[in-house]
């Protein structure tokens, strides 16, 4: 049975804001927990199209690569002013 991606990507969206409030920047496992049906893979998917529609940010520290919801936390430009 295949996931609908826009069901997913609302959820993830959903999760990542609901969590913001706590925690500005996640990791992709964190997002896994929006959807315990969904593989990692569709998770990772619907994060990156969620990135692509400016709903979610990426935000690296040069190590790895978190996810964010804009508004929320720094950005990047500001996680790096002197």
């Amino acid at each position: 049975m295949g996931v609908n991606m826009e069901e997913l990507k609302e959820k993830v969206l959903a999760f990542a804001t609901k969590k913001a409030a706590h925690k500005s920047k996640m990791y992709i496992k964190d997002l896994y927990k929006a959807d315990p049906d969904a593989s990692p893979r569709q998770i990772k998917k619907a994060a990156n199209e969620l990135v692509k529609e400016q709903k979610l940010e990426y935000f690296s520290s040069g190590s790895t690569v978190m996810y964010g919801v804009p508004g929320f936390g720094k950005g990047i430009e500001e996680a790096f002013e002197e």
